[in-house]
């Protein structure tokens, strides 16, 4: 069987555009069933991203207050270790003058008693 009918060029063009009109007629009714989903879609994708920012600035307010925290513990255990160094230096200091007070006692007692010998040795000798 022989093809009967003649495809000429108009007749192609022709069927391209009727091709191409359908498919932009198809894609006007497509979008218009759509349209009360995509203000539902968009509703949900404004709130779905308003939830994540306020997530992340959740997050960011944690993150913050948990540095203060830690710069805060850092601040009061180094007041601590340099009052602690400097409880120790005074008690350091304080040994040092007690020991020296009592190195000086103890001389001024030897020389006490030297000077007592001596008396006692030429309160016999008169």
């Amino acid at each position: 069987m022989k093809n009967t009918r003649d495809n000429g060029l108009s007749d192609r063009r022709k069927a391209t555009a009727d091709a191409k009109k359908l498919l932009l007629d198809n894609y006007r009714m497509a979008k218009e069933a759509a349209e009360p989903h995509l203000e539902a879609r968009q509703a949900e994708r404004l709130a779905l991203a308003t939830a994540r920012d306020e997530r992340r600035a959740a997050r960011e307010r944690a993150k913050t207050e948990e540095r203060e925290q830690a710069l805060a513990a850092a601040r009061e255990a180094a007041e601590a270790a340099t009052a602690a160094d400097r409880a120790e230096a005074d008690a350091r200091l304080e040994a040092e003058t007690s020991r020296i007070s009592r190195v000086i006692e103890d001389e001024a007692a030897r020389k006490a008693k030297r000077d007592q010998r001596y008396a006692e040795r030429k309160a016999r000798q008169r």
